[in-house]
């Protein structure tokens, strides 16, 4: 028997209760709660929490709040809704059930879909096409099982035979045309550069794929023209300089967190991270605790791109840092097995996420004053990383140090499988450039007096 909502709003007190918020928090999800509670026994008969009840509740917020003020109170809502139903105390929660029923766990994007004028539409719009329906679907599995058994995560490829498959599946009059035909039309249908180049890439995978049952077939070459055009379309990386990660830095250590103190510090130690270390921010996101050795000033990189697992050493600034952070993540009460996060959430005790990290360092790079309030422009997180290939090469110029050789060691310390993907990362910066020079010009005026010298001996 459903015993929520209560006149009375104890049930709602007690969820409160247990998640432990500071009384900002408190007081700001209690009346958020209780309205939501008002609402659904002033319009439900039978006080249950339907689709159609959420649905309206959603319309009734829309006609007073934006849509971002909704999306900001649908995450609390959400979760007790979640709550309720472990306790026993409503039948099922509306949104986990379009989670489930979608086979998503974009609620943002089902919230939207129910605030829309066609909301059947919208949702069904969200229902994930079947994986490998089309005529080519078993083709283009088997292709990716193949890959998988060589030891290829075959990640992005995978995604990308994917939406070919969905288009292939839109058209039913598809069986009987020529794949590379089909390739065609589907690159028609966005004619841009980078998605014909996906187009062509799709159609390599599917010629060899083919080429296995029927040796005549032939895999088309790779258009450079256009590989050249997508390249030129790409945003050149931001070599950050030293005042700029000075600028991140403290913009990190005075990030405005007042319900979770350690967030700042915490900002602050990705960043040396990533910086300091030439960390990929999911690296940093995947790190345990186990991960650190701070005597040995060592970190565990586990099972990577390219399945690649590495221990770097680190700075005593780096191990200063980290060791800061830890104290800091104790007294919060954090857990320190050796399999826990190394970056950990305590409102949601559990890790920090991929998406919420790089939402965070988004802020702290407009805090700092690098990149516009709005829009896809200015530095990014990502460029950290180019930064730190960047500044090593230009320390070794000024070292004396041969920076040619060193690349193997620094393709390493990278997780690269190669030198070529650590050339990607060395973006030429004015600095760069007078150190090569000042390497070459002395190198060149010792090899011409060394001609001159000759010449006056024959």
């Amino acid at each position: 028997m459903t015993t929520w909502p209560d006149r009375h709003g104890v049930i709602t007190r007690q969820y409160l209760q247990q998640l432990h918020l500071r009384p900002s928090s408190a007081r700001t999800y209690q009346p958020m709660l209780e309205q939501f509670q008002d609402y659904v026994v002033a319009h439900s008969p039978e006080r249950f929490v339907s689709r159609q009840i959420f649905e309206s509740w959603l319309r009734h917020r829309a006609s007073f709040s934006s849509a971002d003020t909704i999306l900001q109170r649908i995450g609390p809502i959400d979760r007790f809704l979640d709550w309720l139903v472990n306790r026993q105390l409503i039948s099922s929660n509306p949104l986990a059930d379009l989670r489930r029923e979608l086979g998503t766990r974009n609620t943002a994007a089902i919230v939207r879909a129910l605030l829309s004028s066609d909301s059947e539409k919208a949702l069904a719009a969200l229902r994930p096409a079947p994986r490998f329906a089309s005529h080519l679907g078993p083709l283009m599995q088997s292709h990716v099982l193949l890959m998988r058994s060589l030891g290829l995560r075959y990640i992005t490829q995978e995604l990308q035979l994917l939406r070919f498959d969905r288009f292939l599946q839109e058209r039913p009059d598809a069986t009987g045309q020529s794949v590379f035909a089909l390739i065609r039309e589907w690159g028609e249908k966005n004619p841009v550069p980078q998605h014909l180049v996906e187009c062509a890439q799709v159609g390599r995978m599917v010629a060899r794929a083919i080429q296995r049952e029927n040796d005549t077939v032939v895999v088309p070459a790779l258009d450079q023209r256009l590989n050249q055009q997508v390249r030129r379309c790409q945003r050149r990386p931001h070599i950050y300089s030293e005042a700029e990660i000075g600028s991140l830095l403290n913009a990190a250590r005075s990030f405005p967190s007042p319900e979770t103190p350690i967030r700042p510090l915490m900002l602050y130690t990705i960043l040396v991270l990533a910086y300091c270390m030439g960390l990929r921010i999911g690296e940093i996101v995947r790190l345990t605790v186990g991960d650190l050795n701070l005597d040995a000033q060592t970190i565990e990189i586990r099972e990577t791109k390219f399945f690649k697992s590495r221990r770097l050493p680190f700075t005593h600034s780096v191990a200063a840092s980290l060791r800061a952070y830890l104290v800091a993540r104790s007294q919060e009460d954090a857990p320190a097995d050796s399999s826990a996060p190394l970056f950990w959430c305590r409102s949601v005790e559990r890790a920090y996420g991929y998406v919420t990290i790089r939402a965070l360092l988004l802020q702290v790079i407009r805090k700092a004053g690098l990149k516009p309030l709005s829009g896809r422009v200015g530095p990014r997180i990502h460029d950290l990383r180019h930064a730190f290939v960047v500044n090593r090469i230009v320390a070794w110029y000024r070292e004396g140090v041969n920076a040619q050789a060193r690349l193997p060691y620094l393709a390493t310390y990278l997780g690269h499988k190669d030198i070529h993907s650590t050339l990607v990362y060395i973006t030429v910066t004015e600095e760069l450039m007078q150190q090569a020079s000042e390497r070459f010009r002395s190198y060149g005026a010792h090899v011409l007096r060394s001609a001159e010298g000759g010449d006056a001996c024959q």
